[in-house]
């Protein structure tokens, strides 16, 4: 998990307070949530109970009014403490915390009169960790529309930085893979260099699969290969671009692409404010024997070049997770990536 300062937190739950994320199966599994070691907790008694939803103020829990709990929320004014649990990549216990909460309704759910889904009220601001877990899942929904068409160019240092496993990758057409070389990768699709004729490629539907280190995680994301590109002296080799079924893409790539791409604004911020104090102060320092910019590794793109715009949707994803890349890559010789 990137490192999130108290100052994001706040960003964080100022922005989202108000925007309740649903527990799908696919938020269940990229917030960590351990669903059997939630609670609920009133007057020292606990109640297994399902998270439906929540939010930085209030949250909908599905439990089995049978238990008596209705009769201890009477007891207790309505009071009651919301047990969370979250295991987190990089610790080796898991993160559990209660927040206080006090109900304000429930109603049938499934039209059961044995089950309910109840309105929990937070009567205080919740611990930073929810704050942040949710908040990098909320972020990255929005910066996956607002930031569509940033390509990240995938070099040695961006693949290090975005923990990419490998920028050699498999490329599935028809259900048979294919070796292929990720050149960039952005919200909305990717540009691959593969072996093919490109005019049998173009229009073709087609899945990506995208694997990371730390932790260890596979995407495969489908699409359809837009327009192709040459490759300068391989006429064998033709870059593709793909355009992704925006809507499957998995909240897991999108979080794992909007984590580098808060680094790099970070990173840009630092360095304009170093080289307007450098400018105030007259200092250029440093600067006589800088060499000259390298290619851009976050490009927007261009008018030309852009791709196809594909509406994502603004709500949170309640979709089923992406597949999981089980089939190995062809035993063809890999490609290699045509020398610049």
């Amino acid at each position: 998990m990137a490192i999130v300062t108290s100052q994001k937190i706040g960003v964080y739950y100022e922005r989202y307070k108000t925007i309740d994320v649903t527990f799908s199966k696919e938020i269940i599994q990229v917030s960590g949530l351990i669903a059997n070691q939630v609670f609920l907790k009133c007057v020292g008694d606990l109640w297994p109970c399902v998270i439906f939803s929540s939010s930085f103020q209030s949250a909908k829990i599905i439990v089995s009014i049978k238990s008596g709990i209705l009769q201890k929320l009477e007891r207790a004014n309505n009071m009651l403490g919301l047990r969370f649990c979250f295991k987190i990549p990089d610790k080796a216990n898991p993160v559990a915390f209660f927040v206080n909460t006090r109900s304000v309704g429930y109603s049938p759910y499934g039209g059961s009169n044995d089950v309910a889904l109840f309105t929990l009220q937070f009567t205080q601001r919740p611990p930073d960790d929810l704050i942040e877990i949710m908040g990098r899942i909320l972020d990255a929904n929005v910066a996956s529309a607002k930031r569509r068409e940033e390509r990240i160019l995938i070099t040695v240092d961006t693949a290090r930085k975005l923990n990419l496993a490998a920028r050699e990758t498999a490329i599935f057409l028809q259900g048979v893979p294919r070796n292929c070389i990720i050149r960039d990768l952005s919200f909305s699709g990717a540009k691959i260099i593969i072996m093919g004729v490109a005019k049998f490629l173009v229009n073709k539907d087609a899945a990506l699969r995208v694997d990371f280190d730390d932790p260890r995680e596979s995407f495969l994301i489908k699409g359809k290969f837009l327009r192709s590109e040459e490759v300068e002296g391989r006429k064998e080799l033709v870059a593709m671009v793909l355009l992704f079924n925006v809507p499957t893409v998995s909240m897991g790539y999108k979080i794992r692409l909007n984590d580098y791409l808060s680094v790099i604004r970070a990173d840009e911020r630092g360095s304009e404010n170093t080289a307007t104090d450098k400018a105030d102060s007259g200092d250029t320092s440093g600067t006589e024997n800088m060499p000259a910019a390298s290619e851009p590794v976050v490009q927007p793109v261009s008018a030309d070049q852009a791709l196809p715009d594909s509406q994502p949707s603004d709500a949170m994803p309640g979709a089923k997770p992406s597949e999981e890349a089980g089939v190995s890559a062809s035993d063809k010789p890999g490609i290699k990536e045509p020398s610049k």
